[in-house]
């Protein structure tokens, strides 16, 4: 078994990672679930929450560089 080294792993990936864990990935999946039960509305402003939560982020971090 080895050891994985995760001292190489800059802060803003880690926090684009936990962004899309906390966030994108979760409004994505349940716009998906709402399409499927038939409700159009509800799950495409879900998707469209987790695309305008990416490019909030996208903005930030180019602003922040």
């Amino acid at each position: 078994m080895t050891i994985v080294d995760l001292s190489d792993i800059s802060v803003e990936m880690f926090v684009t990672v936990m962004l899309f864990l906390l966030f994108i990935a979760p409004l994505v999946s349940l716009g998906i679930l709402r399409l499927f039960q038939g409700k159009k509305k509800v799950g495409l402003s879900l998707i469209g929450g987790g695309v305008v939560v990416y490019l909030v982020f996208q903005l930030i971090m180019l602003l922040l560089n």
